[in-house]
């Protein structure tokens, strides 16, 4: 998953948005009480309270002062978190799906994303990302040739001191700071030689946990390690989703994880070309067990936790989520699409999730999260929520 330092983006057709241009002006607008939907949830209320808890940790960690903009309002830290204090304590008292709703209604203002400017109004492109699973070697031999690396000792990390942005880049032979190489340049250059973590059987699966930025690699005695985001070259990601679909090799309706990975296996002559034409490069480290984590630094839930943009969306309350999700068949196939509706937590970003119009959700790891987070490229809407009554101080 994206990790705190500087997240990457998710699942490779996420660029592929980047044809409907365009997001709207306002990020965020209070919406009144006869606009707000219905607050039903579809799914077990367990892990959202798991995911309120990381929230308010995270949450905890903030100035206590410091202050937030939604729409047109401000709060400050201490409001926020009395906000998910309260959305914790109601959760605890496990109320019917129709008492949640009025308790929310009558409770909370309620914020809604704006969506994008080439949608009807408040509608968001909404996808989703996962944890690969996948077989590896600590030892490069057939079949595993295909190497993730830690941070090189060659990229220079540092923090913008305005923005608090960390920027990955390279000094050259006068000590001047460069743009770090490029993903063609770090692989046939072996510019990250020596610093190989595992090696993976496929240059296909080592690009979508690049993508992913976080998985669980099976190696050969057995035993099963995390590797997460440690660091990237600081490029900017470009979609080879996008990339098929402009050159006319699939249409935007049919480029999907598994499309991709199936016209990738079928042209191993255009592999490298269109690999590469992501130029961003992910560098990695192990990971403790468990939930992977996310730009927050706190534990992603499966099914609740999300990533937006953070220069548009706030991370610092709940929100509601408005989308469809699949249905699959034994053999795994999606047979159809249903609604769904359901408490989410803004916990993570991603390159590729900009402005206002965009969420990415996280599916957790297994086979429906798989196909889930490669397949989903859904309409939806986002609503933020904050408990009612806050009175600014007077001057």
């Amino acid at each position: 998953m994206k990790t705190r330092q500087f997240p990457i983006s998710t699942i490779i057709v996420l660029g592929i948005s980047l044809l409907l241009h365009g997001c709207a002006s306002q990020p965020l607008t209070r919406i009144s009480t006869d606009q707000f939907p219905t607050f039903t949830d579809d799914l077990e209320s367990e892990r959202l309270l798991t995911a309120a808890v990381r929230h308010l940790h995270y949450l905890n960690t903030l100035p206590y002062d410091k202050s937030f903009t939604f729409g047109s309002d401000t709060y400050p830290t201490s409001w926020l978190q009395e906000s998910m204090n309260s959305f914790i304590d109601i959760l605890k008292q496990d109320p019917h799906p129709e008492e949640l709703s009025r308790i929310i209604s009558e409770n909370y203002s309620v914020y809604q994303a704006a969506g994008r400017e080439d949608f009807p109004k408040g509608e968001m492109l909404i996808t989703g990302y996962y944890e690969p699973f996948l077989k590896g070697s600590l030892v490069k031999k057939e079949p595993f040739i295909y190497p993730l690396y830690s941070p090189p000792d060659s990229l220079v990390q540092s923090k913008e001191p305005e923005s608090g942005t960390i920027t990955f880049k390279r000094r050259d032979k006068n000590a001047r700071l460069l743009p770090y190489w490029t993903r063609k340049e770090i692989i046939e250059n072996d510019i990250a030689a020596g610093k190989e973590l595992v090696y993976l059987d496929s240059p296909v699966d080592a690009f979508i946990l690049h993508v992913q930025g976080s998985g669980k690699i099976q190696l050969q005695d057995g035993t099963v390690r995390s590797i997460h985001y440690a660091a990237s070259n600081g490029l900017e990601y470009f979609s080879i989703g996008k990339l098929l679909v402009d050159q006319g090799k699939m249409t935007l309706e049919e480029a999907s994880i598994p499309a991709i990975r199936s016209y990738l296996h079928a042209h191993p002559e255009e592999q490298d070309e269109i690999l590469n034409h992501n130029i961003k490069f992910i560098f990695f480290n192990w990971a403790p067990d468990g939930d992977p984590a996310g730009s927050l630094g706190e534990p992603l839930v499966a099914g609740r936790s999300i990533a937006v943009d953070a220069r548009a969306l706030p991370q610092t309350a709940m929100a509601f989520l408005i989308s469809r999700k699949p249905v699959l068949d034994d053999s795994g196939a999606i047979t159809h699409w249903i609604p769904m509706r359901r408490f989410v937590l803004p916990q993570d970003t991603g390159a590729a999730i900009q402005g206002p119009g965009r969420a990415d959700l996280y599916w957790g790891s297994g086979n429906y999260a798989k196909t889930a987070a490669g397949s989903m490229k859904e309409t939806g809407a986002l609503y933020f929520l904050v408990k009612n009554n806050f009175e600014n101080p007077k001057k």
